[in-house]
């Protein structure tokens, strides 16, 4: 999937989750916003700003000395157009990414590679989790320095691919928004044929080189 794409869905899935807060609590604080939807207070900021320009949301007084912010009709509308594009969006992501996952992991069992890692955690991550468990094969971590959490769908979580190396036969590549970087560091601690890419992130791991498929 190419990288504006990516934002785009990015962007829009933030957009939604924005909406959606507000409809349930306009008065909430900024800071309780960034908390929720898991972004830095000043992007917050910058979306607040840019719906009230689009005429998505309008804006109150709350005290003390605070904001309240409302949907417009129109942003009522958007929220209802961006839930539908993502349940759509979602449901193709998924079917995708459960063929792509399917298609790497039978190449994992066919050459005996039963103990494989992941590299982002993320949706992909999740949905190779679970081929994983049809394939026979077992997840041994997941890698991802940015990471908060100690463990994701059960599995432990890693800041660093050297931590598994020795205990691993493959990995699979699941990082959604760093993706070459990734697979670039991924093949230089590990031999490329090793490095699996689910087809849909449209990258070849080659030793040395960043080409796209």
């Amino acid at each position: 999937m190419p990288q504006a794409v990516r934002n785009e869905e990015h962007n829009a899935r933030i957009v939604l989750g924005l909406l959606e807060s507000v409809e349930r609590d306009g008065a909430q604080s900024q800071r309780k916003l960034a908390s929720d939807l898991g972004i830095a207070l000043g992007l917050v900021n910058a979306y607040l700003k840019r719906c009230v320009k689009k005429g998505l949301l309008k804006i109150g007084q709350a005290p003390p000395r605070r904001y309240a912010y409302y949907l417009t009709p129109h942003g009522f509308a958007e929220k209802s157009r961006l839930t539908v594009e993502y349940l759509s969006s979602s449901f193709s992501f998924f079917r995708r990414a459960r063929e792509d996952c399917s298609s790497v992991l039978k190449v994992a069992h066919a050459r005996g590679w039963n103990r494989v890692a992941l590299i982002g955690v993320s949706d992909l991550a999740e949905i190779a989790t679970i081929c994983a468990l049809e394939q026979g094969i077992a997840i041994v971590a997941v890698v991802d320095a940015k990471s908060e959490n100690t463990r994701f769908v059960g599995t432990p979580v890693v800041k660093s691919l050297a931590a598994v190396l020795e205990g691993i036969d493959a990995l699979v590549v699941t990082d959604l928004q760093a993706t070459r970087e990734s697979v670039q560091s991924a093949v230089n601690q590990l031999d490329a044929d090793r490095v699996l890419v689910p087809a849909l992130l449209g990258i070849r791991p080659n030793r040395g080189t960043e080409s796209a498929a």
